[in-house]
Parts: C-alpha cells; structure tokens; sequence
C-alpha cells in the first residue's frame, strides 16, 4: 500500500517577538505550555519565533541581554533611543522581507510580541507603515513622547493595522494604566481594535491571553 504525505501550504505568517532577557524558543516553548500547540495550531499559518540581539540594556543595569532595542529606563515618561529603534526596525524589516520572498504577502502577515517585543510590534505597525493583517502587544506599552504617535499624526489617513493590546491589571512591571492609555492615544489617532484586561495576572502571558489571542490570529487570517 501507497502512502502519501500531504503537507499544508503556509499562506499567512505570524511573527511573534519575545520580551526582553528570553529568546524566541523560549516564548514559543512557553506558548505551547500554555495552550498545548502552537498560537496557528496546524493551519496555513506559520509563527515565526525570533530571537533579538544580544545587547545592553540599561533596565537591566547595562547587562548584556536579548533585546529588540534599548531603553533609558522602563518609564512611561522616558524618551525613546532613535538609533537604537532604527536598527531594531532594521531586524523587523529583514524578518517581514523573509516572508515576502517566500511568497506571502503583507496583507497575509501579523507582527506581535510580548513586553519589549510587543513595543516592537506597535512601532512596526504604527511608525513604519506596514500594511499587515494586524498587530498584536501583550503586555507593553509605548512612552509618553514616542515616535509612533509623531508619525500617526504626519501620516496621511489610510487603512492602518487592527490592533490587540492585552494587558494583564496585576502587572507591576507595566501597569495597566500605561498600556490603556496607549491604546486610548493609538486610537485618537485611527487605530481601531480591541483593549483586553487580563484580571488577576501579572507581568505574564497566560492560558486565556493565548486562547484569546489564537481566535484573534484565525479570524485575520482565514
């Protein structure tokens, strides 16, 4: 008797950013414990897990750390780093270019991330401009002054990425008031989406947050 294997067609692509001082199988090995699969499950759908530089990061008294970017300190009042944002949309660019080549299309793509990757995410969305299916930020949140709000208000109006924002109201390390007025500011200036209180969770993705998050990937990329 013949067997023949089928293999599913990838035709959409989410890219799930980690958090600062983890890796991307580290996030992927704690969404699976989590929810038992993968974020897509087994569908057309393929996340991408990667990993940031290894780099210093001044919340972390300069030691030398995975992360997208640098930061003066974790402060809702502190300024941005420009060069330091500039080359971690340099990573962003080179990771959505790797999709593009292998066949998908923007419009066919979720950028997100959780904590310092989720901040990522927003400025990728929100700053430069792309036009994906949607963007997703767990348990982030952007400085007061930040450069994606510059850009929202020179931008001309158009079509702008749907957003989920989930935040857990017991986060001490982002506290829930952040991340809801950064939603509250992204959406004084176009972006439509939905804001997800997480009760009784900490700094932390959970069973809920990625079973929310699941529904919310397959409904943007059916």
């Amino acid at each position: 008797m013949r067997i023949t294997a089928l293999l599913r067609k990838h035709t959409a692509s989410v890219l799930f950013l980690h958090g600062a001082g983890d890796t991307g199988p580290g996030v992927a090995e704690w969404v699976h414990s989590l929810i038992g699969s993968d974020i897509a499950g087994k569908s057309h759908i393929k996340v991408r897990y990667p990993t940031a530089p290894y780099q210093s990061y001044a919340p972390f008294d300069g030691e030398l750390s995975n992360v997208w970017f640098n930061r003066p300190s974790r402060d809702y009042d502190a300024a941005e780093i420009a060069s330091s944002m500039s080359e971690a949309y340099a990573i962003v660019d080179g990771l959505v270019q790797r999709e593009t080549d292998a066949g998908i299309p923007l419009n066919r793509i979720i950028i997100g991330g959780f904590s310092n990757g989720g901040v990522l995410a927003l400025h990728a969305g929100y700053a430069m401009n792309l036009t994906v299916a949607g963007i997703f930020a767990h348990s982030a949140f952007l400085n007061r002054q930040s450069a994606v709000y510059e850009q929202l208000q020179a931008a001309a109006s158009g079509d702008l990425p749907d957003l989920l924002m989930q935040q857990g109201d017991a986060d001490e390390m982002v506290p829930h008031a952040w991340a809801e007025q950064t939603y509250d500011d992204l959406q004084a200036l176009g972006v439509s989406g939905t804001f997800s209180t997480l009760n009784n969770t900490a700094h932390e993705l959970t069973e809920e947050s990625m079973q929310e998050l699941q529904m919310w990937i397959r409904d943007r990329l059916p």
